[in-house]
């Protein structure tokens, strides 16, 4: 399984041959470089471990001690984003390898892991599209309250999994099986079809789909 680190630049549209228009999302993937390898009788699984994002000389005081140290062992720049990357026994990789975006082809299918933008402590109407209460029969202050959440005597507790308030958002999402649109290896930039989860400039995770399967309508 192939993947590539990368940094959301924002959503554009493309217009295809056929003149149909395609929402896209343009992804600055890579270059990245590989600063380990995991293999099934060291580690018990087999993965590449990707470096990404060459961090300056002056700022190398930012990085901690150990992320430099892996750095400086697999001969490639200091890099501020490491992540792992799980692969088959029959793909070869070498510890230094340079990544780019060219790794991907047009027509592909493609996940995209990404952080979604955190929203802070929210209420049940945000969090989990409550309607919320009516504004009438003096309900001033109840409008966007949850309502009851217990279950009487029997079991006399909250069920686990109740939706209520609290944090929303800054959480690992995957955007599964979309259509790699364009490939631009020279400025290595990707663009994926639709939206991509998280801001822009944030960090995403682009790799193989592990559910190839194409969308009835031809993309």
């Amino acid at each position: 399984m192939k993947g590539i680190l990368g940094k959301k630049v924002g959503m554009t549209q493309i217009i295809k041959e056929n003149g149909e228009v395609v929402p896209v999302t343009v992804i600055e993937a890579g270059p990245c470089y590989v600063t380990q390898l995991r293999t099934a009788d060291h580690d018990g699984y087999c993965a590449v471990q990707l470096g990404y994002q060459v961090v300056e000389d002056k700022h190398a005081h930012r990085l901690t001690k150990s992320r430099g140290a892996r750095c400086k062992q697999a001969g490639v720049p200091l890099l501020r984003h490491l992540r792992e990357v799980r692969i088959r026994e029959d793909e070869a990789y070498e510890v230094g390898q340079e990544i780019k975006a060219d790794i991907f082809a047009a027509g592909e299918r493609v996940d995209v892991v990404g952080t979604s933008k955190g929203r802070g402590f929210a209420g049940v109407v945000k969090r989990h599209k409550f309607a919320g209460g009516p504004r009438t029969h003096g309900q001033s202050d109840r409008e966007r309250a949850p309502g009851s959440i217990g279950a009487c005597a029997t079991p006399g507790r909250v069920w686990k999994g109740m939706r209520m308030p609290g944090q929303m958002g800054a959480k690992s999402v995957t955007s599964q099986n979309i259509e790699v649109v364009l490939v631009d290896p020279e400025r290595n930039l990707l663009a994926v079809n639709g939206s991509v989860p998280g801001p822009n400039g944030g960090v995403v995770l682009v790799k193989q789909a592990r559910k190839q399967k194409v969308a009835k309508g031809g993309r």
